[in-house]
């Protein structure tokens, strides 16, 4: 049996309570240096902090790399999108312009057929108007399956634009009064003034003034600017009273023996896109 020792004791107890107060005083050290590292500490948090670094900074680098190329696809994407519906916007208002011309000029023949009681009437769409005979042609969709003849007269905007010259079946053929056709049969005319009336032919077409020109005019009643011109019906293919224009201007013609009037169209002869044949004059 072992013997007791209680200087042994001691001595442990001494040794443990030096190793508690030490590590007191070190905690009391470091609090009172207000939380800063001892240098070894310092020394150990520096490397790994570098070491730290060096081995992310290249993963960022490709990290932020791979976002950009990430977030330049997407851009490309979401524009493409953009590009799309603003030229699906571009076609959509497009088609909204050209219904509303559409409805517009079957306003216009709607106006015009409610002028035209006493007239029996067709109305046809333009369906054919080639750019090198633009201002002396057009082609109609109605044709002699819809009574349509040759000679009668054709009108859009309120006015007088020209006359069949051709017809088949389901078409027909429309020669407007701006055609440099000389030969074409032209329409006689009556001018309406506040001193009387005046006779005339309606005869060429001055492209400068867009003006209809009345020639080989009878009488000597005065004509202004703003008198009506009309047909007269005195050439018996075409009814009388229909409007055709106003009177813009007269001068002497070249000769110096007969007047010329410039007459300024109701319908634009330029933009065409539905007219009114007449057919004949209703009777009573």
């Amino acid at each position: 049996m072992k013997k007791f020792n209680p200087n042994k004791n001691i001595i442990i107890t001494l040794v443990i309570v030096i190793i508690v107060v030490t590590v007191l005083s070190v905690t009391a050290a470091q609090r009172a240096n207000e939380g800063k590292p001892n240098f070894f500490q310092s020394i150990v948090n520096d490397s790994v902090s570098f070491v730290d670094r060096t081995i992310s900074a290249p993963v960022k680098w490709v990290q932020n790399g791979v976002d950009s190329v990430h977030h330049l696809f997407t851009t490309y994407s979401e524009n493409e999108r953009l590009k799309e519906k603003i030229d699906s916007y571009d076609e959509i208002a497009q088609k909204n312009k050209n219904m509303q011309k559409e409805i517009d000029a079957l306003k216009s023949e709607l106006d015009l057929s409610q002028t035209l009681t006493s007239y029996e009437r067709v109305t046809a769409n333009v369906i054919t108007r080639s750019p090198d005979s633009w201002q002396d042609l057009l082609v109609v969709d109605k044709g002699s399956n819809d009574g349509i003849e040759v000679n009668m007269a054709v009108m859009a905007q309120k006015g007088l634009v020209g006359r069949v010259i051709e017809v088949n079946a389901t078409s027909s053929k429309v020669e407007l009064l701006t055609s440099s056709n000389v030969s074409s049969n032209h329409f006689p005319v009556r001018v309406s003034s506040g001193n009387g009336e005046s006779f005339g032919l309606l005869k060429n077409y001055d492209e400068k003034l867009q003006a209809l020109v009345v020639t080989q005019l009878t009488g000597e009643s005065e004509i202004k600017e703003g008198d009506v011109v009309q047909t007269s019906g005195l050439g018996g293919n075409s009814p009388a009273d229909l409007q055709i224009g106003t009177v813009i201007k007269t001068k002497p013609d070249s000769y110096g023996l007969d007047r010329e009037v410039y007459v300024k169209p109701y319908a634009d002869m330029y933009d065409l896109p539905v007219v009114t044949i007449i057919k004949r004059l209703v009777e009573e």
